[in-house]
């Protein structure tokens, strides 16, 4: 058994990681949660979505003392079949199961509601959440579209709850330290940052209306999106390459890369944002670009996104990452580890698979753990949230206004104090969405 840690030294290390500072070998492991000493009373999580990401949120709250996962819901029922097995064989105690969102919130017990479900149902469900009383995990991206993203905010100020953004990077222990040396000058002025991705996926083809599958809802996975008629090449993952439903690779992937360029820059809102791309690589029913580039420009400084979908040959040999630029060198950041090169592009330091720092091709492990335990530890003492909505707003809001500019085909000037499209009113009519009648959120 590992060395029991007591309550006094884990907050003092959970306030230290909270603010910025890196912890190097006394950071905890996956299992050192659960040698915490006199913990507070259990937390209850209902993980909503639970086909992928969401098994991973079952995964790492089930490794954390003092918290369970009281409740799982999906639309599909196959995946909560598949969720409740994996819990019994990891002996985890079995939860209560639900497929409508609305009656799962009428439970007292839940205390935070995590969310791994479609995109167009992430900010509508939050908000629902929120007036429930819970607190919220919300995977990335927080919002559809930028109104709802400030309907999110204006609900969180409002019922005065939580929400962790699941933007897992922040938790991570290698990225915070790199953080920390371009803060402390390591390559001068930061003054760049670049983000991309890059995958091979193939063809979703054309989709034929077929019926609906038994053991899906249509209804309630539709949730508050316009209604259309169910099609065979959607469901379960297609979703994120239809206007209607999902935001594309720019925010189903880039939001994570575009967010440490943020935090490393120290930036918010650009002045400008221009995007070029296309559907390049097949003639099908997917909606959004396979390929794009897109600029955000700052007084003196400037983030680009690069995403490829269907052509995945690598940049720096990683599939994602970024890389910061300034006066005296660069840094090369991603899931795995960091570079530090100098001016003259002489690698100067490294750091690699500290153990069980890395996240993970799928983004779980401890750094998730890290992310869940960061938003109990708020819950239950205040300490700062890693990935607050206020911020990781920033990053989605950006991506969304790269879409845009695609959607449009103009360059977009932005209002950096709450990045708001000037003097388009074309482009401004992509701010919102259209819902299904009696669906719309409400703060």
């Amino acid at each position: 058994m590992g060395k029991k840690v007591t309550r006094r030294e884990f907050m003092i290390k959970s306030a230290l990681t909270a603010t910025g500072v890196s912890l190097g070998a006394t950071a905890f492991s996956a299992n050192s949660y659960n040698n915490i000493i006199g913990a507070n009373e259990r937390i209850n999580f209902a993980v909503v979505g639970v086909r992928s990401r969401g098994m991973v949120h079952i995964q790492s709250i089930s490794s954390i003392k003092n918290a369970t996962v009281s409740h799982i819901c999906d639309v599909d029922q196959r995946y909560i079949k598949d969720a409740m097995a994996y819990m019994s064989e990891k002996k985890i105690p079995a939860p209560e199961t639900e497929k409508d969102i609305r009656k799962l919130l009428e439970s007292k017990e839940i205390d935070v509601i995590t969310i791994a479900t479609p995109e167009h149902w992430h900010a509508p469900m939050a908000i629902m959440a929120m007036e429930a009383g819970k607190h919220i995990y919300l995977e990335k991206p927080s919002s559809h579209n930028p109104a709802e993203g400030e309907m999110l905010l204006k609900s969180q100020n409002k019922y005065n709850k939580l929400i962790q953004m699941g933007n897992q990077q922040r938790s991570s222990i290698h990225t915070e330290e790199a953080i920390q040396k371009i803060r402390n000058g390591i390559i001068g002025t930061p003054y760049m940052g670049k983000a991309w991705y890059c995958n091979t996926r193939g063809s979703i083809g054309i989709g034929k209306v077929v019926p609906v599958p038994d053991y899906l809802d249509w209804e309630l996975w539709q949730g508050p999106a316009p209604r259309r008629p169910y099609k065979d090449n959607v469901h379960p993952y297609n979703w994120h390459w239809f206007w209607d439903w999902g935001t594309g690779e720019t925010l189903n992937n880039g939001t994570h890369e575009v967010d440490i360029c943020l935090w490393a820059l120290g930036v918010n809102f650009p002045k400008r944002v221009t995007a070029s791309g296309g559907r390049f690589h097949y003639q099908d029913d997917w909606e959004f670009y396979d390929t794009i580039v897109t600029s955000f420009e700052y007084e003196g400084k400037q983030i680009t996104w690069e995403g490829k979908s269907c052509n995945g040959r690598k940049i720096h040999n990683r599939g994602r990452g970024v890389t910061i630029h300034g006066t005296e060198g660069c840094v090369l950041i991603d899931r795995n580890g960091y570079e530090i090169y100098d001016a003259a592009d002489n690698k100067i330091y490294s750091v690699y698979q500290r153990g069980e720092i890395a996240m993970g091709l799928q983004g779980g492990g401890p750094t998730t753990t890290r992310h869940f335990d960061n938003l109990i530890q708020s819950i239950k003492s205040g300490v700062k949230l890693r990935a607050p909505l206020e911020e990781g707003n920033i990053a989605v809001t950006m991506l969304q206004l790269s879409n845009i500019a695609w959607k449009t085909g103009d360059d977009l000037d932005i209002n950096p104090a709450n990045g708001h499209i000037l003097d388009n009113p074309d482009a401004m009519q992509y701010w919102g969405r259209e819902y299904e009648e009696g669906w719309e959120p409400k703060v």
